[in-house]
């Protein structure tokens, strides 16, 4: 088996980390991955291309590089591998985390990195569920708590017709996941109810507001997710309650059911 070294002589940063990446990869995992993440011609991962490396072999390579500069991180986020893109963005995470840190917190490398995350996002090189469920909140979402979120509603709108960008709405909604884990449902509640408001059926969609409204009843108050709920379940999609009320009692359940059922 080829070397799965990241730092080969004579090759860029974001050209050792792909080598070791393509040296793991596995023909008969990347035919499993793009069946799962709906590659085909019309479904929501259309034309992604991988090449059979599972997230635990990316994030040892990510690892075993050190942090990588910026510029390295682009380049792995324009490559049309998706085991590529999902790397770089592990490894902006990792930059993130560093200009966090409490004792040595810089806030314009933070500034930075966010403005970069959010032109990639803009970009379409955060583009599958995975991707973004691996970097929003620990970029986007870290960096918006204790600023201003209007960024997060105008992911959501899109710059066309309602219901607008699919990933850049997963974006908005999965970046609020930092501010659940602080106590503050705010900005979910607000994203739910735009959602709501503008009838997106998507499955990913529904799944990812459901999912962040689970998270707001689980971290923060059980009330504020009944609240939202008998406020709106007559006019919640089947996908979103469900993921909604997972945690709650079956009776509890039901009843939601139930009444979404008789305005259906």
């Amino acid at each position: 088996m080829a070397s799965d070294a990241v730092s080969v002589q004579g090759q860029s940063a974001a050209e050792a980390v792909m080598a070791a990446l393509d040296a793991r990869a596995d023909p008969d995992d990347a035919v499993i991955l793009q069946r799962f993440f709906k590659t085909g011609p019309g479904e929501y991962g259309d034309g992604d291309v991988f090449i059979g490396v599972r997230v635990p072999d990316v994030r040892a390579v990510v690892k075993r590089s050190g942090p990588l500069p910026l510029e390295a991180i682009g380049e792995l986020l324009e490559s049309p591998v998706h085991e590529h893109r999902l790397a770089g963005l592990v490894a902006l995470n990792r930059l993130f985390a560093l200009a966090s840190a409490s004792r040595t917190r810089d806030d314009d490398e933070r500034e930075r990195l966010a403005a970069f995350y959010l032109a990639a996002v803009r970009a379409g090189h955060v583009n599958n569920w995975d991707l973004v469920d691996a970097s929003a909140e620990f970029v986007l979402g870290e960096y918006l708590y204790d600023r201003p979120r209007f960024i997060l509603f105008e992911l959501a709108r899109g710059d066309s017709a309602e219901p607008g960008d699919l990933w850049w709405r997963r974006v908005a909604l999965l970046s609020t996941f930092a501010f659940i884990k602080r106590g503050d449902a705010s900005t979910t509640l607000e994203l739910a109810s735009f959602v709501l408001e503008t009838d997106d059926r998507r499955d990913l969609t529904q799944k990812a507001t459901g999912w962040m409204l689970r998270e707001v009843g689980k971290r923060v108050d059980r009330g504020l997710l009944g609240g939202f709920l008998d406020a709106n379940v007559e006019r919640m999609p089947a996908t979103m309650l469900s993921y909604a009320t997972e945690h709650l009692d079956a009776e509890d359940r039901a009843a939601y059911r139930a009444r979404r059922r008789r305005t259906q």
